[in-house]
């Protein structure tokens, strides 16, 4: 795949692609400041579909709202591209914090600025991306996003994690930190780097996939809060938001 400025990507199974954005393909909410030519997201979507050689004509993304609930895509055929335009069409779908599809066409996106961006793939071109802050690890979103792929055909689950804020940087409270452990083990307790108690998301996401017979691999492995480049609520109150993508090309694994 072409390298496309601000954007870190991984292949997964099932001919499967995951696309990371950092701060410099601007804030991808809608109205977002983004470069380029029309919506920012569209933009990115755009580019980085194109580079894998896929054509994209829908970029679905759902109203987080920190929870557990799924949404899923409808298999193809997807509208083609409006009047031949190069931009995939927004279609902002209800409240869910993860987005299940198949098939080519569509990419599914969530947006973050800490909270873990969660891309799932299987061999059999079933995916996902999910959006997974504290309180939607709690609820079970990743378990639920897992449960909804296997529903659809999934069998190999994997899931690569994208930037996200890290333990150093996350100073949390014990109370919460309890409940957390309390579901996924003690593994997601840490210390901030003053040595403050911290919670480790990445280390959360990893038991979230376990507890779904699902398995990590490699994504970007960069904190958000102390990284160059990517926004961070916690650390900077940034309101902008990077994007994580999720798309097919079509190929088996």
């Amino acid at each position: 795949m072409a390298p496309v400025e601000g954007v870190r990507t991984v292949v997964l199974p099932g001919g499967v692609h995951a696309a990371w954005s950092d701060a410099s393909r601007g804030d991808l909410r809608p109205g977002g400041d983004g470069p380029g030519d029309g919506p920012a997201l569209a933009t990115l979507a755009g580019a980085v579909t194109a580079a894998s050689g896929a054509v994209v004509a829908t970029v679905v993304r759902p109203h987080q709202v920190h929870g557990a609930d799924v949404l899923d895509v409808p298999t193809g055929p997807h509208p083609h591209l409006r009047h031949g335009s190069p931009l995939p069409e927004l279609a902002p779908a209800g409240a869910a914090d993860a987005v299940v599809g198949d098939g080519t066409g569509v990419a599914l996106c969530v947006l973050t600025a800490d909270c873990g961006a969660l891309a799932l793939a299987s061999p059999e071109g079933v995916f996902a991306a999910v959006h997974a802050g504290w309180r939607g690890l709690l609820a079970g979103v990743v378990e639920a996003a897992v449960d909804r792929m296997r529903a659809r055909g999934a069998t190999d689950v994997v899931g690569a994690l994208g930037p996200c804020i890290h333990a150093g940087c996350y100073e949390f409270s014990g109370a919460d930190l309890d409940a957390v452990a309390a579901v996924y083990g003690d593994a997601v307790r840490a210390t901030t780097s003053e040595g403050r108690p911290a919670l480790d998301v990445p280390a959360g996401i990893a038991a979230a996939l376990a507890r779904a017979d699902a398995r990590p691999v490699a994504g970007v492995d960069v904190c958000t809060a102390c990284g160059d480049g990517y926004f961070s609520h916690r650390a900077r109150r940034d309101t902008g938001r990077q994007a994580l993508l999720v798309w097919s090309v079509g190929e088996a694994a």
